[in-house]
């Protein structure tokens, strides 16, 4: 025995040293029962962040819902109803609009069971009611969720008007709900609903975000209304939904010109932060698909993060480390050392064409009032060089560097695809990089 000590000792010794990299490998292994491997540096997340369901005006339960966009490659979601978040005690007449809640309650039994799906018979008016329950989130959560993989967010869309005009947020990531306050002009309604989201974010210590949706709706924010507005960082600059006018009209200016507006006079004018465009859905009909519908897929965020979890989501986003699309992947982008650069995952067949837009310090800034045919005021009229394209090629790789003389340039990618169920007839599939701003000296 006293022979066989030393080559014990040894062997010890060995598998000590062995231990740790055994361990090392077992960590970046996935286990069944145990949470997936940490990603290793950053990585391209999907995700929705403006989706309607049952709970608000949307035709389908927000199961089917989260169901859909996990099964379409997203990897999160925030559910946004209009005033509330999902989290009360609610049932509702299964034979209400019958041809679509009773759709959507055939594929909801259909997809979940009968073990899953809650109903009930009570006396309405002397008459005996079908009813079926709302899943609150704290429960459906726990059916989609899965880590490293899926990811519900709690949200919602505020939603209010100052006089006829339309002026709607979503906040991301809320533990209570909002309910919107008035404000004396659409400038202050946005500014006093916005800080709610911030006076909620520093109350609770819960990290959150919030944006203003779709400022053509009922032309109801134009580009002046939103510059000075301090609090607002994040815009939806393409909405799915077929009525909210991303492009303009003829006495509008489109999102994408409403964007080179107000990051010209933020950063040309006011010395305010840039502002950042987002891609959302906005859908509210998930039984039903054509143009005339809000339907889901039709435009999405990409954020740059190292794990799928809010807070990674929201800090990333918050640093603008994210591009909307509508259907173009992009394989990397980067702001750095003044550079922007774009490299395309580019599709068989497909070609593409890469535009990058800068305003240029000393370019005038005042509104240029102009009026159509009809004598109507155009707004969003500016001099030519707010947003000029100042670099245009159709390799899959590309860069900017800014000379000096830009206020900030961003870029934009568009397919020679057509978006196949696209929320404007024309659509193209696209992808908006974030604005790179010069760096200090």
């Amino acid at each position: 025995m006293r022979h066989l000590k030393p080559f014990l000792l040894l062997g010890c010794v060995i598998a000590l040293f062995a231990l740790p990299m055994a361990w090392g490998e077992a960590d970046n292994e996935a286990k069944p029962g145990l949470l997936p491997p940490v990603a290793r540096g950053p990585q391209w997340l999907k995700g929705n962040l403006h989706t309607h369901s049952l709970w608000s005006d949307g035709d389908d339960f927000p199961e089917m819902i989260g169901d859909w966009y996990k099964r379409n490659g997203y990897q999160f979601l925030a559910l946004t109803e209009h005033n509330v978040i999902a989290e009360k005690e609610r049932w509702i007449d299964a034979k209400v609009n019958e041809s679509k809640r009773g759709t959507a309650l055939t594929k909801y039994l259909n997809r979940f069971g009968e073990s899953w799906v809650e109903r009930r018979t009570v006396d309405v008016k002397g008459k005996a009611t079908s009813q079926v329950r709302l899943k609150p989130f704290r429960e459906f959560r726990s059916l989609l969720e899965e880590p490293g993989k899926f990811l519900l967010v709690p949200a919602e869309e505020i939603t209010h008007k100052y006089v006829k005009a339309p002026v709607h947020m979503n906040g991301i990531n809320l533990r209570d709900t909002i309910t919107p306050i008035d404000g004396a002009s659409v400038e202050e309604t946005t500014k006093v609903n916005l800080r709610q989201v911030a006076d909620q974010s520093k109350r609770t210590g819960w990290p959150m975000l919030a944006f203003l949706n779709h400022p053509n709706f009922g032309w109801g924010v134009r580009a002046e209304d939103m510059v000075q507005v301090e609090e607002l960082r994040f815009f939806e600059l393409q909405n799915g939904h077929p009525t909210v006018y991303n492009r303009g009209d003829a006495t509008h200016a489109g999102c994408e010109k409403i964007w080179d507006i107000i990051l010209a006079l933020r950063l040309g004018k006011h010395n305010l932060a840039p502002l950042y465009g987002l891609g959302t859905d906005d859908a509210h009909h998930y039984l039903d698909y054509g143009k005339t519908k809000a339907n889901p897929g039709r435009a999405w965020v990409m954020v740059k993060a190292p794990v799928l979890t809010t807070e990674a989501l929201l800090k990333a986003m918050h640093a603008g480390e994210f591009y909307s699309s509508t259907g173009v992947t992009l394989t990397d982008v980067r702001r750095d050392n003044n550079t922007l650069s774009v490299k395309i995952n580019g599709q068989p067949g497909i070609t593409y064409k890469t535009r990058y837009y800068v305003t240029r310090k000393g370019t005038p800034l005042d509104a240029k009032p102009a009026m159509d045919k009809e004598g109507k005021p155009i707004t969003g009229t500016y001099d030519p060089g707010v947003g000029e394209m100042v670099l245009e090629t159709d390799g899959l790789e590309s860069s900017y560097t800014l000379k000096g003389d830009e206020l900030y340039v961003r870029a934009r990618v568009d397919s020679s695809r057509p978006q196949s169920n696209p929320g404007e007839p024309g659509d193209m599939e696209r992808a908006w990089t974030q604005p790179l701003i010069p760096a200090k000296p």
